[in-house]
């Protein structure tokens, strides 16, 4: 029997938040489709969406530092809670990974952090990764899960990094100021222009916005690894793409 292929899945504040909550229909079909994923591949999930939890029981300011690390240290335990239900009934376990950047700056770390993973994946275990608030220094912060999940993808050894929001691809320009805007199915070049962009993130919570997205392409593209950009809020594009194999939206980062 030959080995799955692995898979990062990402999924953002946007996807998972509605109106300063978790929004438990996105999260429930997100689980279902994670569920069915995993009959073909091997899966780890980055997952945002800890602030906005925290959020739900303690009414702070995000913009200050120490109050986003106490809603992420309030939030956390609940995502994992709502995760672990969902998950549960499916049959499905689960474990929480908390990463920063230095975690990837040390061969000692990182090794640890792969041995982990694989044990993890090798027992059908999900792995859920989310970037350590509480500990991440300014220095150390990746400050968005997009690049945290392209560091994920490469040095947990994934064949293709998948980021699920608020968009169903890359367009042409800004499909929300632009109804002319025209879907790019395939990239194989992003340019300095498109990667210094000004970030800007839809969501409340979101710290990425779709340049963090380009830039964890870039990134990957640099190994031949392949990033799918596709909708969160309708997963057909995304099933379609990875269970059927045909890719009838969405974006895919590739080098030619």
């Amino acid at each position: 029997m030959s080995k799955k292929k692995r898979l990062v899945l990402k999924v953002g504040s946007a996807v998972l938040t509605e109106q300063n909550r978790i929004a438990k229909d996105r999260m429930n079909n997100l689980v279902k489709f994670i569920a069915e994923l995993m009959q073909f591949y091997e899966v780890i999930l980055v997952s945002s969406g800890a602030v906005a939890a925290g959020y739900t029981y303690l009414k702070i300011n995000k913009k200050i530092v120490a109050n986003k690390q106490a809603l992420a240290s309030v939030g956390q335990p609940l995502l994992m809670i709502n995760y672990g239900k969902k998950f549960e009934k499916l049959g499905i376990n689960i474990a929480q990974v908390l990463l920063t950047a230095d975690d990837f700056d040390s061969r000692k770390r990182t090794r640890f952090a792969q041995d982990a993973i694989e044990a993890l994946l090798v027992n059908r275990v999900l792995p859920i990764i989310n970037e350590n608030d509480v500990t991440a220094t300014q220095e150390l912060v990746f400050g968005d899960n997009d690049q945290l999940s392209a560091y994920v993808t490469k040095y947990f050894d994934a064949h293709m990094l998948i980021i699920l929001t608020d968009i169903d691809g890359y367009y042409d320009s800004n499909p929300k100021e632009n109804p002319n805007a025209k879907l790019k199915k395939i990239v194989n070049f992003i340019s300095d222009s498109e990667l210094n962009q000004k970030a800007s993130a839809n969501n409340e919570f979101a710290t990425g916005g779709i340049v963090t997205k380009l830039k964890s392409a870039h990134f990957l593209m640099k190994y031949n690894i392949p990033t799918f950009l596709s909708s969160g809020f309708n997963l057909t594009f995304a099933k379609s793409f990875l269970i059927a194999g045909v890719h009838t939206r969405g974006t895919i980062f590739t080098k030619i």
